[in-house]
């Protein structure tokens, strides 16, 4: 169980969620499969506790697939990240979408880990997919994780049972 309680990104919050997306990603906006996302404006949760965000997560909808924008756990190790994942599989079968699905990167090793580990599974490669990219979000860093060039869009899925 996590730390703090999830629940839905209000209106109100529209603020907390700029800054701490721009303090996160380095932009406004997300970029993945050659389409620009503006994180602040979309659907998502929040981990708090006593009025302390510990995370967040942005969502889009469409096609029958909510897709994962922006996932984030200020507090790592501590099932945040675990719960904005749970609570964004309940809400992708509320919404009678059939497949949660989001994109990172080839030098992401510890989220890929983590989907994984959470029933997620690799479906695309996308080679160089990173430079054009850049031509949408300049601020994409050549280098990530465990220095490791970034280089590649990898997709990953998982199927969920719309609610009946």
């Amino acid at each position: 169980m996590a730390e703090g309680s999830v629940r839905p990104v209000e209106e109100a919050d529209r603020i907390v969620v700029a800054r701490l997306v721009l303090e996160l990603w380095g932009a406004h906006t997300s970029v993945a499969h050659g389409e620009v996302f503006f994180p602040a404006s979309l659907p998502g949760f929040l981990v708090e506790k006593q009025g302390q965000v510990l995370g967040l997560l942005t969502y889009a909808v469409a096609n029958h697939q909510l897709e994962i924008v922006t996932i984030d756990a200020l507090r790592r190790g501590r099932g945040v990240g675990t719960a904005l994942v749970d609570a964004t599989v309940r809400q992708a079968r509320a919404l009678g979408c059939n497949r949660v699905r989001l994109t990172t990167t080839n030098d992401n090793l510890d989220a890929i880990r983590f989907y994984q580990r959470r029933g997620f599974k690799l479906v695309a490669l996308r080679p160089d997919a990173v430079r054009e990219a850049r031509k949408l979000k300049p601020e994409i860093p050549a280098v990530g994780e465990f220095g490791i060039p970034i280089t590649d869009e990898l997709d990953l899925e998982r199927w969920v049972a719309p609610r009946q």
